[in-house]
């Protein structure tokens, strides 16, 4: 009995659809944070508890996936919306240099990499390892996104969509194939490059604080 069940919630978790999303911050010196998010929809109660008994969804597991001596950890969450029977883990962690996300056992294939391109440009990439398909997946409806919040000008990049520093890479299952390689290529601000609406910003604080000071001083 416990043999039919175990291959049920096995077929059960290839069927359903795992949607991945990785948000990260790039900071000119290499650094930065990232938050992953992944979920899935489990209808079934009983297959939901023992699916929330897997290590994708177990905050110690996750921490051992992520785990090293060159990342931060931030925070793992996991939880269930009963609202669309899905179950996620959240998890957040900050680094000194994006290289470095390679010796998390997680992103053992995703082969991060940040070179030095033409004068004072940054070549970024990063590997999608393409995703097993069986016992009928509908791969239409599972897609991954990795959106890159870049600190520099963006020089070329392959992403699927661009909203000023942000990059989005979208695929369903059927577009990543065999495999797919995100890439940048960006210019790291300076100090002197940074954006004009920062320098904007602070003389607006700087003439409203100077305003008040001289009415404060009148009256």
């Amino acid at each position: 009995m416990k043999k039919i069940f175990a291959i049920t919630v096995i077929a059960v978790i290839l069927t359903s659809c795992l949607n991945y999303e990785q948000k990260v911050l790039i900071y000119p010196d290499g650094s930065g944070n990232m938050e992953i998010h992944y979920w899935m929809n489990v209808p079934d109660t009983i297959v939901a508890k023992s699916i929330s008994n897997l290590g994708i969804f177990i905050p110690d597991s996750i921490r051992n996936e992520f785990s090293s001596p060159f990342v931060h950890i931030l925070d793992i969450t996991t939880y269930s919306d009963t609202t669309d029977s899905t179950i996620h883990s959240v998890i957040k962690i900050e680094f000194s240099s994006i290289d470095s996300l390679n010796t998390i056992k997680a992103f053992a294939q995703s082969e991060f990499s940040l070179k030095d391109g033409a004068a004072n440009q940054k070549i970024f990439t990063q590997f999608i390892p393409p995703v097993t398909t069986g016992f009928g997946i509908d791969a239409s409806k599972f897609y991954v996104k990795y959106i890159y919040e870049i600190r520099g000008d963006i020089i070329t990049h392959n992403a699927t969509s661009q909203v000023k520093n942000v990059l989005t890479w979208q695929y369903n299952l059927n577009e990543i194939g065999r495999g797919k390689t995100i890439s940048v290529t960006f210019k790291p601000y300076k100090l002197k490059e940074t954006p004009k609406w920062i320098y904007y910003l602070a003389g607006l604080v700087l003439l409203v604080v100077i305003i008040y000071l001289f009415r404060k001083k009148k009256d």
